[in-house]
């Protein structure tokens, strides 16, 4: 699997992201449904501090902070595109803040947060089980965790199809944890890596969600545009031959016009919203 290193989230990677940013929150706005019922069944009484790791451009810290009066969200990123993005977003938002840097390294510098969210953002670690017991260490004893992650990549055929289509290997197709979108597909590989970190009551929910690729007049032109911009098949189009590249997009098109319907293109897609909680 090709890994995203810091330099990348920070130069032009994390730029595309920021640049792209209401394509990503539509393609999860499925599933932020179910994340944010489970942030919101998490949430201890009163004043509650949350910090929001690898916040993108956003979308789960300001819904976070939405929920209640007397919640601070801090969403936390390394792109400052994607940080810009998200400060603008939530501007009628004074208790929702951001900050740059890793995630575990900011969580460990501020005082320690009642709840941990991400929306699909701590997949990234090199050690995942360094990473996770970092961001246990930022949580008051008794916090909970709450994470969206992808499921295996045969059950989101976003992904799945279209590297079948492009004739390179799926992302998360190598054997073992590599940082990336499907770092965290494996349950059992979760499970351990959280009790390792020495969380407790770790518990996997999978959830089974519409990915929007496309929507509009032309919803397979959307997408395709979308997929070449950000995300595996990006990489993979990028990594090609400038003689390869049309027909790589042609075949990526024909994908998405298997899905389209009712203009919007939607691939079945799976997930997991994972919960924990630091012991006393």
């Amino acid at each position: 699997m090709t890994r995203l290193n810091t330099h990348e989230w920070t130069g032009a990677t994390g730029d595309v992201w920021a640049q792209e940013w209401r394509r990503t929150d539509r393609s999860f706005g499925d599933l932020a449904d179910h994340l944010n019922r489970a942030i919101r069944a998490a949430m201890p009484d009163g004043p509650v501090r949350v910090a929001d790791g690898g916040c993108g451009a956003g979308a789960t810290s300001i819904a976070t902070a939405s929920m209640r009066d007397d919640v601070q969200v801090v969403g936390i990123d390394l792109s400052p595109g994607l940080l810009a993005i998200a400060a603008d977003r939530a501007a009628d938002l004074p208790n929702c803040t951001f900050l740059a840097g890793a995630v575990q390294q900011v969580m460990g510098d501020l005082p320690p947060f009642d709840l941990i969210v991400s929306r699909h953002g701590v997949m990234f670690f090199d050690d995942p089980v360094a990473g996770m017991a970092a961001i246990r260490a930022a949580a008051k004893p008794g916090a909970n965790i709450v994470f969206s992650c992808f499921r295996d990549v045969g059950s989101n055929l976003w992904a799945s199809e279209i590297a079948t289509a492009l004739g390179v290997p799926p992302p998360g197709a190598d054997a073992g944890y590599a940082p990336g979108p499907f770092g965290f597909a494996d349950a059992a590989f979760v499970r351990a890596t959280l009790h390792k970190a020495g969380w407790g009551d770790v518990a996997g929910d999978p959830v089974d969600i519409a990915y929007r690729a496309g929507e509009g007049a032309d919803a397979v032109a959307d997408a395709v545009e979308y997929f070449g911009r950000i995300g595996p098949a990006a990489r993979a189009i990028k990594a090609a031959s400038a003689a390869d590249r049309p027909a790589m997009m042609d075949a990526m098109a024909r994908v998405c016009e298997r899905h389209a319907s009712e203009g919007a293109v939607d691939f079945p897609a799976a997930a997991w919203i994972w919960t924990a909680r630091n012991p006393d």
